[in-house]
């Protein structure tokens, strides 16, 4: 019975940083290009970001070789900041845009960048599933054209593109 546990409970955390179905993670990624400030564009609905906006993402490296995650989100409702801190670590080669990231504990979720600008200035990228999406920029906005590059590549793979929150960034 032991055993059954321990395999179910392995199974639901590696479950957790898969890829899903026709994505592909970029390759020849650069870690220390893509640390620092990132605006969130665009999102699928969650709970923990339902609400906010002004939402930003800000990666810097841990002394352990992971990256620190710092989530943080405007909501009007309490008229106050939210702030979530995580971790992240690679989950293959290092020059490959998969890793993993925790917010809660030993609890991993992929995190897959799968299209990615030359000059690191946008990003798209998943989650362990489609219900995971999101269009990362740094800058607080981005050209239409983006935009519909962004919708047309997730919608061609899967994604339910109708769902999509585009973020009010200041």
């Amino acid at each position: 019975m032991r055993s059954l546990i321990i395999l179910l409970v392995t199974f639901s955390i590696s479950a957790c940083v898969s890829i899903p179905e026709s994505i592909q993670p970029v390759t020849d990624f650069k870690l220390e290009k893509y640390l620092g400030k990132w605006y969130e564009i665009a999102r699928l609905d969650h709970s923990f970001e339902r609400g906010l906006e002004q939402i930003t993402a800000e990666y810097s490296m841990r002394g352990d070789g992971g990256v620190k995650v710092i989530n943080r989100g405007f909501s009007n409702e309490k008229n106050d900041w939210k702030n979530a801190q995580g971790k992240a670590y690679f989950v293959g080669d290092v020059d490959t845009g998969h890793l993993k990231v925790s917010f809660f504990g030993p609890f991993y979720g992929s995190y897959i960048i799968f299209e990615l600008d030359k000059d690191y200035q946008y990003a798209f990228v998943s989650g362990p599933d489609k219900s995971y999406l999101w269009l990362l920029s740094r800058s607080a906005t981005v050209s239409d054209e983006i935009k519909q590059k962004f919708i047309k590549k997730s919608k061609q793979i899967g994604f339910d593109t109708e769902q999509l929150i585009f973020v009010k960034q200041p």
